[in-house]
């Protein structure tokens, strides 16, 4: 077996009384079944993050830019607010730049009706400007709010439960191919 992937557990909302963290939650506990992963946990309303671009950077920040870099791959919680992703998420993905090139990102998302898929594929494309892989896979809850019981768990379990392993695997089929080629060969920034 190879050594566990280090796996950067993204939430991407920062708002008072957020959904994230039940969301973020259950992937964590499908993630603590995983041998194949090692969790870190970066919540963004829990670091003193500069408000614009520019400027010296925060220890957080400097910090935040150091965890992106040790990770081999990613999963974002992302919510969908007004047909988009949140204005922090995308502050932060910004101000890591580099740090995401030739790794592997997958999205478990949960709004209305749409369930956050228009949020996860605007995404894709960010990510892909920043040469991160986005996987094809991805977990999504639709009326998110009335999918999740009093204990944080899905009420479709068996469903979401499926489709986060389908996720994880293909994370992890590209997180150690990458890390891998990233050993090999250094990627060519810029």
């Amino acid at each position: 077996m190879q050594d566990p992937l280090h796996l950067a557990l993204r939430y991407g909302s920062t708002r008072d009384g957020r959904f994230c963290d039940t969301v973020a939650d259950w992937l964590r506990a499908q993630l603590a079944l995983r041998r194949d992963y090692t969790v870190d946990a970066i919540d963004p309303a829990l670091l003193d993050l500069p408000h614009r671009h520019g400027g010296t950077p925060s220890a957080d920040l400097v910090n935040l830019q150091q965890r992106i870099w040790r990770a081999d791959a990613f999963v974002v919680v992302v919510p969908e607010y007004n047909h988009g992703y949140p204005a922090a998420l995308k502050y932060v993905i910004d101000s890591v730049q580099a740090h995401w090139q030739a790794k592997p990102v997958a999205f478990v998302a949960y709004g209305g009706h749409s369930g956050g898929v228009r949020a996860a594929e605007q995404l894709r494309q960010v990510f892909s400007g920043l040469h991160a892989v986005p996987v094809r896979d991805g977990v999504y809850f639709t009326q998110a709010w009335d999918r999740f019981d009093t204990g944080g768990r899905p009420r479709d379990g068996d469903a979401s439960e499926r489709a986060a392993r389908r996720m994880l695997d293909q994370l992890a089929w590209y997180g150690h191919a990458l890390r891998q080629a990233r050993a090999a060969w250094p990627y060519p920034a810029g």
